[in-house]
């Protein structure tokens, strides 16, 4: 009689759990794993006392370790970010490379930014204004969100980036699959053109310029930018499977429904610098918005040959944005992934000085992604030239994402990186899009906090000089020192400085600007 009695009430029990998790809408995990999911959570509250007994430190967990996983989760749902009983890192035996901020004696008073509650950082150039676009804009952000494409991504999880975008004030690139209703919640964008052309394509799959113009005329589009490559499989073309491929997707970005979407690995309207130069004047042109491009770092001889010809020319991209070898992709080849295109730290090095070398380092702007959303490394970005960087799977882990690691598997337990209506279902976009500004708003909070402590007022004024990279001796070397810039490499142009010091002295309004503000 007791079995049956404590049988029935666990039973009920069981079911109102159940169905409260498959109604709320806070956690994916829940809404798409009733009961089962709390496991996860308990797992994770015990967490730290587990791990005192089980060999996984906090550091050693890859693409992204536990601490970092944890400061965007809180700094997601602003939560306590803060870290008790000091560093639990290794500075005797560090992992190569570690950051060091050497901060001032004397840091910087705060700024109208540190008392805003978005923390807006804008960027120290403008856009499009050395080649005289007729849309030239200052970045309102120093972070922004990179490209990731709907049908990699869920609708659900676009909108919520598109959303999160709007509300931190940044914008959000579409990546290369085209420009879908997710991406239309208010958010600025910058549109991606992949070698696929998708969005852009006529009913042969070649690239159609009258399409993008419409696309941009009907869009907040700010930028374009030409994607030569990507970082985590360079040289590769890319396969969205048939089976993925639905009647929204097909129409999104021009193909038919069901049959698999193959990237080229190159692109069809130019082979050479000088026909992608042209390219990009064509559009520019066209459409009036900045043209950049974006691309891993393998040949250094294409860096070199491209800034030389801009100078001969004068002609070429509004922006450059560096995609680092560990940055993240939905689904690629081992060895691609692991051994093909320089790291971040390596690579945009070399493109900077390509372009420093011939003076065009202070008209071109810069961008970088793979990595970089956490506050040192985006620090390190920022000194060494970039005007930006962007970030995909840290944003990705702020909307929800658990590192499950299925992307390719189209099983994303989350309702991120997945087009099965049922996961999808779990994240919530009204939710989930603040919880992707707050991450972003943070991040900035953060650069200005280090900034401050280096006694410059903007992140972007923070010189190589500043920061330190340890050995795995412990011993600690220049980053001036360590990539090899002349002084006043990484820093912007004199006039830069003086107008973004301008800028976080006055009202926030008057960032996000166009070109002559």
């Amino acid at each position: 009689m007791w079995f049956v009695l404590v049988s029935a009430i666990v039973i009920v029990l069981l079911a109102a759990i159940g169905l409260y998790d498959v109604t709320q809408r806070k956690h994916a995990i829940l809404r798409n794993f009733p009961v089962v999911g709390h496991l996860r959570y308990i797992l994770e509250k015990i967490g730290p006392e587990l791990r005192q007994y089980i060999v996984t430190d906090n550091d050693e967990e890859r693409p992204f370790s536990r601490d970092q996983r944890r400061w965007v989760y809180s700094s997601a749902k602003r939560e306590n970010d803060y870290f008790g009983f000091g560093t639990d890192n290794d500075f005797e035996r560090p992992a190569p490379g570690y950051v060091i901020v050497k901060h001032s004696a004397f840091p910087h008073p705060p700024v109208p930014a540190d008392a805003d509650p978005s923390h807006p950082i804008p960027a120290a150039k403008v856009v499009g204004a050395w080649r005289g676009r007729p849309k030239a804009f200052r970045p309102a952000s120093v972070v922004n969100i990179s490209g990731m494409s709907y049908g990699s991504l869920s609708g659900a999880a676009v909108e919520a980036l598109n959303r999160g975008a709007q509300l931190a004030g940044c914008w959000q690139s579409t990546g290369e699959g085209g420009l879908s209703s997710f991406h239309r919640h208010g958010g600025d964008l910058l549109f991606q053109i992949g070698t696929g052309y998708f969005g852009v394509r006529d009913a042969a799959g070649r690239f159609d310029l009258g399409r993008l113009v419409e696309l941009c005329e009907a869009n907040p589009v700010r930028a374009i930018e030409v994607k030569l490559s990507q970082g985590a499989k360079p040289g590769l073309g890319g396969m969205l499977p048939g089976a993925k491929v639905n009647s929204v997707i097909a129409g999104v970005r021009g193909i038919e429904v069901g049959k698999d979407c193959i990237s080229p690995a190159y692109h069809q309207e130019f082979s050479d610098v000088d026909g992608m130069l042209a390219f990009i004047e064509r559009v520019a042109d066209a459409t009036g918005v900045p043209v950049g491009i974006k691309s891993a770092v393998g040949d250094d001889a294409f860096w070199v040959q491209l800034a030389q010809r801009m100078v001969q020319t004068g002609t070429g991209p509004d922006f450059v944005v560096v995609d680092g070898g560990e940055g993240g992709t939905g689904a690629g080849p081992l060895a691609f992934t692991d051994h093909v295109s320089l790291p971040f730290r390596i690579g945009f090095p070399r493109v900077y000085k390509a372009f420093a070398e011939v003076d065009l380092h202070h008209k071109v702007a810069f961008g970088g992604s793979a990595k970089l959303g956490f506050p040192e490394a985006a620090l390190l970005a920022l000194a060494l030239g970039c005007d930006w960087i962007s970030v995909a799977r840290e944003a990705m882990l702020a909307i929800g994402c658990v590192q499950a690691q299925r992307c390719h598997t189209d099983h994303c337990p989350t309702g991120v990186a997945t087009q099965r209506p049922w996961l999808a279902r779990g994240l919530d976009p009204d939710l989930k899009s603040v919880r992707c500004a707050n991450y972003l708003i943070t991040l900035r909070k953060e650069l200005l906090r280090l900034a401050h402590a280096c006694g410059v007022s903007h992140p972007s004024l923070v010189g190589l000089e500043r920061l330190d990279l340890l050995g795995a001796d412990g011993s600690a070397r220049s980053a001036a020192e360590r990539f090899g810039y002349q002084p006043g490499w990484g820093l912007p142009a004199e006039q830069d400085i003086v107008a973004v010091e301008a800028m976080v002295s006055a009202a926030g309004e008057l960032w996000a600007m166009p070109a002559g503000s």
